[in-house]
Formats: structure tokens, C-alpha cells, sequence
């Protein structure tokens, strides 16, 4: 069923109307649950380890009567507050704005133009533009429709879909369920035909929104390596646990006192516990997906921000990802078999109108598209037609659409019934897939070998070809001849192929390749990942293409067809050394995307139509195109391609190494930096020696710990190499042997230095005091010393000075400072416990810094060095 409203006297709403509205009405969501978050974070903050260790602290040197350090710490409260005020604002910042770019996109029509919104910017009154794949933004009124379907399981559970009439006049929105109703509801899938409609009601007010708030109480799964996180911390928690507990029975035991036994039990639990681990993935995988979304790709599901590291194998489509998407007609073939016509060039013709012969052919291209197209095909054919034949007899803008034949799997063709403005002619236009129309056409096997080869020749030269045929209502045998001057619709055959098609001629399309592609396909290589290309066209034009982005063609191209004759066999053997797949349909990428992941491959796959859905599911990483996807293709992807551009997704792995890379430097930091504290709060306890460090100290560290971990590191630019080495492993463990072997001498490291430290000071100057303020500015500065160490994975040089990391120094010159404070404000001085420190002093101490500085560097230049030794020797890293 057709009815329709001109497109051309839609205007929609104005901007300053929808945006009144939007600040009347609100947003079109569901309220959030997330509501009130202060007092969450408030309550989330009083329930994490270091704030109760710290509050159980300074109670207990309240009881002491040591009023200054129960205040001191209450005051280390109040700045680990902040840190994480600032963390989860940053990543709770970062996340908001990957809730808007990861809400349904609207087609609206606005001033009179189309416009691609987030669903939730879309207000009552607005019109929506919808097809096939579109999940609904909002409960809206049908204006206009064409073979329009929904699914509305959603709502009604019903398990087939509902067909939609449009509304004769202003009508009130009814409950959904059931077919012929002119309503559409937020949340539902058009599966079939296209519609316009106004929105009638948006946010709680929509069916979706009376259901109640059920969805927002859905929480993501964890990732696999939260997962792994969560199992770690679990372990670590329950040694810690028992340790702090050992602790302070030694204590009590040995020396009688269980107060201070109780504050080295909370000292040793401040610099053990693991609290951090899980916060830092958290951050990094929240600030990460922003990060990629700020090279227009956006990451749906976290686990991609995981995986894109180890993607091995690219699957691209062509058209709009490798090429521009912006069609315009080259060739135009007027098939006539008495005068063996030639293509038509336009280029070679830009001054020239165009000739007679092919007038028809450019009048039923634009007949059988849609009359304000969106594809850019049917654009390219539209302003063909403006261009050559305005104010001619071919153009049509006052004829009648009756009927549209979609285009289907099975016949890779669309056809447009019209019907004349003085109701006399019935004209049948076809468009598609040359294979197709011959079908149409009933080719014989001479006319097919004929037409083919002119195909191949067109798209040799990289075009895109289409076939282009007519028929005429009057010529058709009496069952179609109208009883009427009104042709009624249901007199209409139900398929395409029961009309008398006649073949006019072929036209070629051409899309220029992205001026970035071919670069982003030699860093591909580089990277040790391998590209192939999807295409629906012929292996002609996938070739041209190919050799123009650089993609290195591995074995011959195979077709759809040659893909459906081989065994699952077969197949497991060609794949591996083809690159380049021509005439494939959607339905057959999930089969390439299984036989990939079969060899071992981690695939990225794009896709935008309904039927990529399951490859996209399937693959690793899926990949929408955001611009012209469908709903249902973005909601199956793990990413969506804003700007559907290839070189974003390479920018994306990139990224997504360079998140890795930052996580496990962080982690590396955190192992490191909790072995000397750990260590100085233990040995003294064991060997009955003076406290070095209180609970005031471990709170100090922290200061400088948290925002190094979950900020600096986290924003440190990738290296150089990140795009110059084989892909990640996905099942390496953030922790593999050789990252917590590392980590572990890195600590012990400090702990040596430190600990020598202590013991010469404490057993040469006989001072307390004096030995706890040397070890503790020697283990601030070689904390320094370690950030600066793991903000690279190569040689520390002078180059640090030029970071574009301003956290790292803010980080470093805050520590350095607050440290002086600590050690040259008398109160403060008093209050830690330490005695004035000397020039000399200070020597000492920047010499144990600089010594696990080297320690840190020699670490890495030795693992460096292994690791060129195993890549030559063929061995994997």
C-alpha cells in the first residue's frame, strides 16, 4: 500500500521551536537513574577501605590524646575526597557524553530540511523520516507511508510484525497491537518500507515510557577483563585481610601495646589493599571509549575498548567506508542491439548536452528512485536530471507513485509503479543489480553474455553499475489493464516479475576512494593486520579499487556465487589467502566472519544494513556505520563509525593499544609503588624496630598514588611504536609473568634503597626522627621517579620535558611541593614525626631517588633488549 505526502511541503518544526520545546518538555528519555548522584558518590566514598582506615585512624589517635594527627587525618579525608570527586566526574563527564553520541539516531525534518539527530534531542511535533532498520524514537502519528511495517513485539508481544495505514486527518493516538493503525511507538523496529510521521509523545509520556523505568535498572555485564580484575582483587583482599590481622597481634603481643598495634595494622592495610585495581579499569575503560569517541568512532559495549587491541583482520565494505559515499553518473550505456552503441562518458562531455539516446535512460533511473531521495545513488541520479533534463518532457514531478516493489534478497531489484497526472499512463521503472534486471527482462543466454561483458568493462574502470528497465501498463495483458481511469493498486501483480520489462540500458556510477585510505592502509600492515575488502560490486571495479588504496591483492578474488558452491572445507583453505571478495550479500559475511574466526583470527567487521546484523554480532568487533547504518546494524555493533570513514577505525586500534599499553603501565605502577610501602610497614613490626611508617604517611602517598594511576598514566599519548608491532594476544592476561616480574623488581628495588636507608640512618645518627624523614622523602622521590619511569615504555630522555601530559606535572610539582611544606612547616613537620632536614640530608635522599631511577631504566632497557631477541629469533612477544 502507497499513500503519501509531499515531501516538498514538509516543513517540520523550526530550531527555535524544537529547542523552546526542549527545554519545556525535557529530553526524549526515560528519567535517569542516576539521579541524586552526589549523595551516591557521598555514600559510595564513606564504604571504600582507605576512607574507614583512615576515619578508624584518627579515632584511634583521638583515644591516644594525639588531637593534631586524628585532625591531620580527618584532613587526608577530605583530599582523597576531592581526588575521587575529580576522577568520578571526569569519568562520569566522559560517559554522558558517550550516552549522547550512543543514542538512536532520529531522521527529522526541520526548516524544511532534513536533519540527523540524537533520538533523545527529538521533541513533540517533530517529523521523522523512517525505513527499513529504524528503531523509532518516539510514539508518533503516520503522515505518510509506503509498504510500512513494524515490529512492536517490544510492546505487545506480538511475534509478527504490524502493517501501518496513514492517518486520514488528526486522529488521538491509540494503544499499539494490531494491524492498519496510523501510530508508531518509541522503542519498536521498522522491518519493512518507509514512513513519515509526527511525534505525538516523547520520554515517560510514550508507551515505552508508561511501561515503567524496568530498563534503567539494567546494568552492564562486566568485561572479561573487570572480570579478571574483580578475581584478583578478591585474592588480594583476603591475604591483606590476614596479614593486617597478623600484624597486629605481633604486635600486641610483642611490645603490649594494642592501640599502636592497631594503627600498624591500619598502616600496613592503607598500603596493601588493593582498592585501586578495580577503580583504574573502571576509569580507564569509561575514559577510554571517550577517547575513541573523539576519533568518531563510538564504542557501545566496553569490551571493545578491550579488544580492539588484538584485532588481527579488518573486513571493510567498500562504498562509504573505503570510498567518499558521494555518487555521480559517468557512463550512461542506451542498450540498442541494431546500432552496437557505446558507453555515453559525461566527463569527456561536461560542456555538452546530453543526447537524445540516452534521455530515456536518465528518465527511468530517476522514475524508479525515490522523488526526495536520500541514497546517494538516487541523489546522483536526481541531479543528473536537474542538470540535463529540466524543463523537458522526462522529468515527472507531478505523476502519482501507486506501488513500490523493495528491493529483496532474492531479487536485488526495486521497482516504482506511476501513474500520469491525467490518470492515461502507467509507466513501470526498474533499477538494480544487471544480473537482476536481465532476470526481469527474461534475457536470453546470448543477450545476458552480451550485456555482461559490457558490465565488465564498465567496471573495470571502478564504476558502480546498475540496470535500468521500463514497462508500460497498456502493453500488459488484460488482467492489468485498469477497469478505471484511476488504476486501483490492488489490481497491481504482487511481483516485480509479472510485468513486461524491457531492458533500456546500464549506467555507471563512480565514488571516489578517501584521500586518507591508502595511508591508513599501509599503517594497517605495518601493524601486522590484515585488510580485506566486502564488496557488492563486481570483481572488476573491487579490483580498481583495490589497486588505487594499496590493498595488496592476496590470491584471486572470489565471487558470492563461487562463495556459496564450496564446502565449509574448502572454504577454511581459500580464505587465508584472499583478501578481496566481490558480489557477496550481507547473509554471506556472517559465514566469512565464522571461517576467519575459525583460523584464529580477532575480527573487526563493518556493516549497515539489517541483514549485517548477524555478521556483526558474530564478529569480535562489529563495526556500524553511524551515518548511513541502520538502527538494527548499530544496535548489534560493538562500535559505530560516526563518520564512516576506514581511517577512523585504524585511528581506533590505535587508540585502543595505546589504552592497554596506559592500563597495564598504571597496573605495573601500582604493584611497584605498593611493595615499599608494604615492605616499610611490615619489616619494622617483624624485627621490633621504630615505626617508619603511620597511617598519616600512607595517606600522603596516596595522595600522589591515586591521581598518578587513574589520571597521568591514563592520559599518556601512545608510543611511538604502538602502530609498529604484531596485535596483542586476547587472551593475554593484564598480568602476564613478565609484567609482574617487572613490576615486583621495580618495587623491591625501592624497598632495597629505602630500607638501607632507614637502617644507616637509624643506626648511625641514632635518630627516629631523623631516619623516618630521610625514608620517607627518599620513597616520595623514587615514587616520582617511578611515575616518570612508567609514562614510557622506552629509554627516559629529555624529551619527558616536552610532554603534552600536564597532569604528570602537576602531579610531580604538587608532590615535590607538599613535600617541602611537610618537611619545612615546623606543624606539619611535628605531626609527621620527622626531624629538620639538612642539605646534606636531602643529597642522600635525591641520590637513593636517582639510583631507582637508573634501577627503573636499566629494567627496561633489559627487557627491551630480550624483546629484540626474541622477535628475530621468530618467537612471539
Amino acid at each position: 500500500m502507497v499513500s503519501t505526502v509531499d515531501l516538498n511541503t514538509v516543513a517540520g518544526l523550526s530550531e527555535l521551536e524544537a529547542i523552546a520545546r526542549l527545554k519545556d518538555e525535557g529530553y526524549n528519555e526515560l528519567p535517569s537513574a542516576r539521579s541524586g548522584s552526589i549523595l551516591l558518590f557521598v555514600w559510595e566514598t564513606v564504604q571504600d577501605p582507605i576512607f574507614l582506615l583512615l576515619v578508624s585512624g584518627g579515632i584511634i589517635y583521638w583515644i591516644l590524646g594525639d588531637l593534631q594527627e586524628a585532625l591531620i587525618l580527618l584532613g587526608f579525608v577530605f583530599f582523597i575526597t576531592g581526588i575521587s570527586l575529580y576522577q568520578e566526574g571526569k569519568t562520569e563527564h566522559a560517559l554522558e557524553a558517550l550516552r549522547d553520541l550512543s543514542s538512536p539516531r532520529a531522521l527529522v525534518i526541520r526548516d524544511g530540511e532534513r536533519k540527523r539527530i540524537a533520538g533523545r534531542e527529538v521533541v513533540r511535533g517533530d517529523v521523522l523520516v523512517l525505513a527499513e532498520g529504524d528503531r523509532v524514537p518516539a510514539d508518533a502519528m503516520v503522515l505518510s507511508c509506503t509498504n510500512f511495517s513494524t515490529d512492536e513485539s517490544l510492546l505487545t508481544g506480538e511475534s509478527l510484525p504490524v502493517r501501518k495505514v496513514a492517518a486520514a486527518g488528526t486522529v488521538e493516538m491509540a494503544r499499539p497491537g494490531g494491524d492498519e493503525l496510523p501510530f508508531v511507538y518509541s522503542g519498536t523496529l521498522v522491518v519493512q518500507g518507509q514512513g513519515i510521521a509526527q511525534v505525538q509523545a516523547v520520554g515517560a509520556q510514550t508507551e515505552m515510557g508508561k511501561i515503567g523505568n524496568a530498563l534503567q535498572k539494567v546494568k552492564p555485564e562486566p568485561t572479561p577483563l573487570q572480570q579478571e580484575m574483580t578475581r584478583l582483587v578478591s585474592r588480594l583482599f583476603g591475604i591483606a585481610l590476614l596479614l593486617c590481622v597478623a600484624i597486629v597481634v605481633i604486635y600486641g603481643i610483642t611490645r603490649g601495646d594494642w592501640l599502636k598495634g592497631f594503627l600498624a595494622g591500619i598502616t600496613l592495610a592503607m598500603a596493601i589493599l588493593p582498592n585501586e585495581f578495580p577503580v583504574v579499569v573502571t576509569i580507564f575503560l569509561a575514559l577510554g571509549a571517550w577517547r575513541i569517541s573523539q576519533k568518531h568512532v563510538l564504542a557501545r559495549r566496553a569490551s571493545a575498548v578491550e579488544t580492539l587491541g588484538s584485532a588481527t583482520l579488518l573486513c571493510v565494505d567498500k562504498t562509504g567506508t573505503l570510498t567518499l559515499n558521494q555518487m555521480a553518473v559517468q557512463q550512461l550505456f542506451a542498450y540498442n542491439y541494431a546500432e552496437n552503441p557505446h558507453p555515453y562518458n559525461l566527463e569527456l562531455h561536461l560542456r555538452e548536452s546530453l543526447p537524445e539516446t540516452v534521455h530515456e535512460l536518465v528518465e527511468f533511473c530517476i522514475l524508479a528512485s525515490q522523488r526526495d531521495p536520500f541514497d546517494p545513488m538516487e541523489k546522483a541520479f536526481k541531479e543528473l536530471g536537474d542538470r540535463y533534463l529540466a524543463h523537458t518532457e522526462h522529468l515527472h514531478d507531478d505523476w502519482i507513485l501507486l506501488r513500490e516493489y523493495p528491493l529483496s534478497p532474492q531479487l536485488l531489484a526495486m521497482s516504482h509503479v506511476w501513474q500520469s497526472a491525467d490518470g492515461k499512463q502507467y509507466e513501470i521503472a526498474a533499477k538494480g543489480a544487471p544480473e537482476a534486471i536481465a532476470d526481469l527482462c527474461h534475457f536470453t543466454p546470448e543477450q545476458q553474455t552480451i550485456m555482461a561483458a559490457q558490465v565488465s568493462e564498465m567496471a573495470n574502470q571502478g564504476l558502480r553499475v546498475l540496470g535500468v528497465a521500463k514497462a508500460s501498463l497498456v502493453d500488459a495483458p488484460p488482467p492489468f489493464l485498469p477497469p478505471h481511469p484511476s488504476l486501483n493498486p490492488n489490481h497491481l501483480p504482487d511481483e516485480q516479475h509479472d510485468f513486461p520489462f524491457q531492458f533500456i540500458g546500464l549506467v555507471g556510477l563512480s565514488d571516489p576512494v578517501r584521500p586518507n585510505v591508502a595511508a591508513a592502509i599501509q599503517e594497517c600492515y605495518t601493524a601486522g593486520i590484515r585488510v580485506v575488502m566486502i564488496t557488492g560490486d563486481y570483481p572488476g571495479t573491487a579490483q580498481t579499487i583495490a589497486r588505487q588504496i594499496g590493498l595488496m591483492q592476496m590470491g584471486a578474488i572470489l565471487t558470492g556465487a563461487e562463495l556459496d558452491l564450496m564446502s565449509d572445507a574448502e572454504l577454511q583453505q581459500r580464505i587465508q589467502s584472499t583478501n578481496i571478495f566481490a558480489r557477496a550479500v550481507p547473509e554471506q559475511k556472517l559465514r566469512l566472519v565464522n571461517a576467519l574466526k575459525t583460523k584464529g583470527e580477532v575480527v573487526a567487521m563493518t556493516g549497515d544494513g539489517v541483514n549485517d546484523a548477524p555478521a556483526l554480532k558474530s564478529a569480535q568487533i562489529g563495526i556500524a556505520m553511524g551515518q548511513r547504518g541502520t538502527d538494527v546494524a548499530r544496535e548489534s555493533a560493538a562500535l559505530v563509525l560516526l563518520d564512516d570513514d576506514f581511517s577512523s577505525i585504524v585511528q581506533a586500534v590505535k587508540l585502543g593499544r595505546r589504552i592497554f599499553d596506559n592500563l597495564r603501565k598504571a597496573m605495573a605502577y601500582l604493584i611497584a609503588i605498593h611493595i615499599p610501602i608494604a615492605g616499610m610497614s611490615l619489616i619494622p613490626v617483624l624485627f621490633k624496630l621504630p615505626l617508619v611508617l603511620l597511617p598519616v604517611h600512607v595517606a600522603f602517598l596516596h595522595l600522589i598514588i591515586d591521581p598518578a594511576c587513574s589520571i597521568v598514566l591514563e592520559a599518556e599519548p601512545a608510543e611511538a611504536t604502538v602502530m609498529q608491532r604484531p596485535p596483542r594476544h586476547p587472551k593475554e592476561p593484564l598480568f602476564g609473568r613478565k609484567t609482574l616480574g617487572l613490576a615486583v623488581l621495580q618495587g623491591v628495588g625501592i624497598l632495597a634503597i629505602v630500607l638501607v636507608i632507614f637502617v644507616v640512618a637509624l643506626y648511625r645518627r641514632q635518630g627516629e626522627l631523623d631516619a623516618r624523614a630521610l625514608t620517607f622523602t627518599t620513597l616520595i622521590l623514587a615514587n616520582l621517579g617511578l611515575i616518570l619511569s612508567e609514562s614510557s615504555s622506552s629509554r627516559l630522555s629529555l624529551k619527558i620535558l616536552k610532554s603534552p601530559n600536564a597532569a604528570l606535572w602537576w602531579v610531580i610539582g604538587g608532590g615535590l611541593v607538599f613535600l617541602a611544606i611537610v618537611l619545612y612547616v615546623p606543624f606539619l613537620r611535628q605531626l609527621f614525626s620527622f626531624s629538620f632536614l639538612h642539605p646534606i640530608d636531602l643529597a642522600i635522599c635525591l641520590g637513593g631517588g636517582a639510583i631507582a631511577l637508573l634501577w627503573f631504566e636499566q629494567l627496561k632497557f633489559l627487557n627491551r633488549t630480550q624483546r629484540v631477541i626474541k622477535s628475530k629469533s621468530g618467537n612471539s612477544i
